[in-house]
């Protein structure tokens, strides 16, 4: 690998500022393993032997982001850099953050406080690559491994027993053999991290290139911690012919599937197709019957995912929109229609018109996760459904009572009182317009309302 790398030019003046001033300074971190693999950086931290007052100094325009742990950020022409102290951290108590930060004039020892020797390499142009754990050699392996003792750097900060497997998923990396047994030495201290810090990797793991790593969250024990609703899947056999997999391999399946339609999908739109494919199935263990051929039923599946989806999301805090949309798309993974106009529109009532691009993706992975029995019919299906629902919402039919050509007032004024009726009587109106959008006119639905 090029052990050169091209550092953009705000942070090449920031790095320039500082060492003119007589300091040292270097791209650390995440942007420097992404760049040698070639990938686009999220972010540029530098780190420094200045202390955060003489970084302040220096700097005409800075932002106190973390100053007690050394961090600066230093502002330039409307972007924001953190330049962060070399520093040494004080003995962890809580498995997540030290009890205090020394400042060090020594870059190897900021280096080896880091947590996978991917991220303990820094970078400037005058000297090049800075690499005292082996980080270089780690990334032409595609390896992950801790800085140091791995048990030590995970009971420092038990997230990082998370990131290991994440960063597995978003380089398509393996685990080091120390790392991973420290890993499953150390999951029970995972309980001590928080619903947000465990939401976060778990999502980046999900909408990652490779969610199938979710099984070496099951490999490690982490999952036992963090989401045990997925160990009892893999427990859960689907001995059916649209089956070929256990619920847990099934799920994998499918969300190893959706990573082909990841362009299309905004981060937003990713996460919540991730999420429903994670939960979709995960009410099968307790509607698991087989009946007198050795077949296995999952009735009512849909119904019990839903409330077990809704109890994690609630358990990992995430945001109410998330939340509302994933449920909705669990509840009616399953759901399976003749493909008729009507039907089709009761469809995109029940889910929402906005969410039927996902529902659409839904059903395709899922199908793509069974058993090649049917499964060409079954596709064929879900196209002519979407299709249909094209063409249904580039006619503008009415899809909502806000839609209807007749409203409340309009009701009251053709006679009828404020109440149950006068309600029962739109949905009435509103269920035959959903059969026949000719309908939705207003002089033919007054003249049904006494009907």
């Amino acid at each position: 690998m090029n052990r050169t790398i091209t550092i953009p030019e705000k942070v090449k003046r920031i790095i320039n500022i500082l060492k003119a001033e007589g300091m040292e300074a270097y791209a650390v971190g995440g942007c420097v393993r992404d760049s040698i693999l070639g990938r686009r950086p999220e972010d540029w931290d530098i780190t420094t032997n200045a202390e955060p007052v003489q970084v302040k100094r220096i700097f005409r325009r800075t932002v106190d982001t973390g100053i007690q742990h050394g961090t600066v950020t230093v502002l330039l022409g409307g972007e924001g850099f953190e330049v962060t102290t070399y520093r040494l951290d004080g003995k962890y108590e809580d498995a997540r953050h030290p009890s205090e930060v020394i400042f060090t004039r020594d870059l190897p020892e900021d280096l080896k406080r880091r947590d996978f020797t991917i991220n303990a390499m820094a970078y400037n142009d005058d000297e090049g690559l800075i690499d005292a754990f082996g980080g270089l050699k780690d990334l032409n392996e595609g390896l992950i491994r801790a800085v140091g003792s791995p048990r030590e750097r995970f009971k420092e900060d038990a997230l990082r027993i998370m990131r290991a497997v994440r960063f597995a998923a978003q380089l398509n990396f393996s685990i080091e053999e120390q790392t991973f047994s420290a890993i499953r030495e150390e999951t029970e201290n995972l309980k001590r991290i928080s619903a947000e810090r465990i939401r976060v990797e778990l999502v980046k793991l999900l909408t990652s290139a490779h969610p199938e790593k979710l099984l070496t969250l099951q490999e490690c024990g982490i999952t036992a911690v963090i989401l045990p609703e997925f160990d009892r899947e893999l427990l859960t056999p689907q001995h059916n012919r649209h089956h070929q997999y256990d619920v847990g391999h099934h799920t994998v399946e499918a969300l190893k599937a959706s990573v082909s339609f990841d362009a299309l999908l905004s981060p937003a739109d990713l996460t919540v197709l991730r999420l429903t494919l994670l939960f979709h199935d995960m009410g099968k263990p307790d509607c698991h019957t087989t009946d007198e051929t050795g077949t296995d039923h999952f009735y009512g599946h849909a119904e019990k995912s839903t409330g077990i989806a809704e109890n994690i999301l609630k358990r990992l805090k995430f945001d109410n929109a998330t939340t509302d949309k994933v449920l909705r798309l669990v509840k009616y993974h399953d759901h399976r229609h003749e493909v008729t106009e009507p039907l089709v529109r009761r469809t995109i009532v029940q889910i929402g018109r906005e969410l039927m691009p996902l529902w659409f993706l839904v059903r395709r992975c899922d199908t793509l996760a069974q058993s090649v029995y049917i499964r060409e019919r079954k596709l064929a299906e879900i196209d002519a459904f979407e299709e249909t629902c094209r063409r249904i919402l580039e006619n503008g039919d009415c899809l909502s009572l806000g839609e209807l050509a007749v409203n409340g007032n309009d009701l009251i004024a053709a006679g009828l009182k404020p109440g149950k009726e006068l309600g029962q009587t739109l949905n009435r109106l509103f269920e035959a317009v959903l059969e026949d959008p000719s309908r939705n006119r207003r002089e033919i639905l007054l003249s049904e309302i006494s009907q």
